[in-house]
This record gives structure tokens, C-alpha cells and sequence, in this order.
């Protein structure tokens, strides 16, 4: 059975761009400034100096993605300490941390956050009536894969 988690008006928002979308995710970022105002910002190491820039407000930097900046975002889902995600992917090219990208997407899905890795599902996302309200969020209960028999070989 499901738990519910609930997510506040100020939400905790992860913000990650490969390189090749960052100067999208800038932009969509300046276009959404005052809603993301109202918010808790972290982003990935280059992608939080350059968002501090556009938006002229502090944001939480954690170290670069391929140096572990990914992990630190990924650990912080798994602790319930982020709210939603958006992580602008480039699909056209290869990331020497694709792994660390995959694993990334999946603890979103693990963990039934809001995720958006383009600019439209970002808008709908931020358009959303849940941006500005508190939403019961239902986490999924593990207990039966944490609790299960291990065989040994």
C-alpha cells in the first residue's frame, strides 16, 4: 500500500541541462522567473552558476553531473528531498554519464516525482493548478522488494 508524501505550495525543484540544452533551459527558465521565484532551486554544478545568472537569485549548486552532480540529485530523490525534476537532455548525443543520466530518470519514475526532460512537458508542468497548491503525492511502498528472500548461490 501506498504512502502519501505531500508535496508543499514551495516546491523543491532539480534543474539539470547536458550542455547542448542549456541555453534552452536558460531561456525557458527567464520565461518562468517569477513562478520559479516562489520555489527552492538546485541545479547540477554549470548549469546552477548559469541559472543564478539568468535569474538573479541564489540557487542550490551541487557538483557537476558527470563528476557525481547526477548522484547528488538521484540521493536526494531517494531521501525525499526533491519535488519535481527538470532535466534538459540532449537525445542526439552520447554522455560519457549516461548511466548516471538513466539511473537519474528511473528513481523519478521509483519514486512518482513530476519530470520533465523538454520544453513543452516543462510548460504544462508549471502551468499546472498543482504549482500553486499542496498535492498528495503516492509513494510507492517497497517494502515487499526490501523484505524479500535472498537465495544464496
Amino acid at each position: 500500500m501506498a504512502t502519501i508524501k505531500i508535496i508543499g505550495i514551495r516546491k523543491r525543484i532539480a534543474l539539470v541541462a547536458h550542455d547542448h540544452k542549456k541555453a534552452d533551459l536558460m531561456e525557458w527558465a527567464v520565461h518562468n522567473k517569477v513562478e520559479l521565484a516562489k520555489h527552492e532551486l538546485i541545479a547540477t554544478g554549470t548549469t546552477g552558476k548559469l541559472l543564478e545568472e539568468s535569474l538573479d537569485r541564489p540557487v542550490k549548486k551541487l557538483m557537476s553531473g558527470p563528476l557525481g552532480g547526477d548522484q547528488q540529485i538521484g540521493a536526494m530523490i531517494a531521501n525525499g528531498e526533491i519535488d519535481m525534476m527538470f532535466f534538459f537532455w540532449d537525445p542526439m548525443e552520447a554522455q560519457p554519464h549516461d548511466s548516471d543520466v538513466k539511473a537519474l530518470l528511473r528513481l523519478c519514475v521509483a519514486w512518482n516525482i513530476p519530470m520533465a526532460c523538454d520544453r513543452a512537458t516543462a510548460d504544462f508542468i508549471m502551468t499546472s493548478p498543482f504549482m500553486h497548491s499542496e498535492y498528495k503525492s503516492a509513494q510507492p511502498d517497497y517494502a515487499g522488494y526490501l523484505n524479500r528472500k535472498i537465495k544464496n548461490e
